[in-house]
């Protein structure tokens, strides 16, 4: 896929009527990311107490809803400082979001990527969501959740790919499938039953509609996914592992297999409406997509 096609925002990341907001955000990463985490914080992990009725922003999924609740509370610059407690709840997916937004607002390919991050706990892999942009020579992954304040050991910034650090969704699903790993240390949190292999199964599925530009919750539901990998089609889903890791290694004619997957088989895409389960209350949705621009 042309580098060229992500510059320009997706109906998620448009900022709509608040561009002038991203355009007052300076493009280089580490401004990108100090703004978006004076904006978001984490709706369970952001060392605060958020009051109840405020966990559903975490729901917000379009760019210019999550600036329209911050803007609502604070109708000042991105980088004016906001209570760490009256931020706009959100989780990994919404950091990322506002910074392919402001990325892509001045210009800069940027994409964001769904895998497993080991650096928050040690032998868990958190479901998790990076930002990947084009530096004008090569794809560079930046974790604009992590402050670079703390003792992390590595660059949140600019994330080996080869480190382990953080690994895709297709190749955690390649691992499994060879049997290299062990499926139960991948998931949301070691507490929860969230996890497994049909939760990395899902995870691919989402990945390949977050580099189409569906830049789905990482709760929404896609008609190919499942609760039981014995009930998945498993085939179809280690071909667009195996595309999505071509695609990385720069393979052309993998990036256009996977674009035309997604195009021609409706299981993998939302469509006009989708399914979501909140992760706060648990209430079951169906999202109506056409409240926003036709993707482009």
């Amino acid at each position: 896929m042309d580098i060229d096609h992500y510059r320009q925002h997706s109906p998620y990341s448009d900022p709509g009527r608040h561009a002038a907001l991203l355009d007052a955000v300076p493009a280089d990463i580490a401004s990108v990311a100090a703004t978006v985490r004076n904006v978001i914080v984490h709706y369970r992990a952001g060392g605060v107490e958020l009051p109840p009725d405020r966990l559903e922003e975490v729901n917000g999924r379009w760019v210019d809803r999550i600036l329209d609740t911050d803007q609502s509370r604070f109708p000042l610059p991105l980088a004016a400082e906001r209570p760490a407690v009256d931020r706009v709840a959100g989780c990994c997916r919404d950091y990322t979001l506002l910074s392919v937004a402001v990325l892509r607002q001045h210009g800069v390919p940027s994409r964001s990527r769904v895998g497993f991050a080991s650096y928050f706990v040690p032998g868990w892999h958190h479901d998790h969501v990076l930002v990947e942009y084009w530096n004008g020579r090569r794809w560079v992954w930046a974790d604009p959740e992590v402050d670079p304040a703390g003792d992390w050991g590595f660059d949140g910034y600019d994330i080996d790919p080869k480190a382990g650090l953080f690994d895709s969704a297709a190749r955690v699903w390649s691992a499994y499938r060879a049997g290299t790993i062990d499926p139960e240390v991948y998931g949301v949190n070691p507490e929860l039953p969230i996890r497994g292999d049909w939760f990395i199964h899902n995870s691919v599925l989402l990945e390949l509609a977050h580099r189409q530009k569906d830049e789905l919750l990482l709760w929404d539901s896609l008609d190919a996914m499942t609760d039981d990998v014995s009930t998945g089609d498993l085939t179809v889903v280690d071909e667009i592992a195996a595309l999505l890791l071509a695609a990385d290694d720069g393979d052309e004619a993998a990036e256009k297999a996977l674009a035309d997957r997604y195009a021609s088989d409706a299981r993998f895409r939302p469509g006009s409406r989708v399914r979501s389960i909140s992760p706060v209350s648990g209430t079951v949705s169906t999202v109506d997509l056409g409240t926003r621009p036709t993707r482009r």
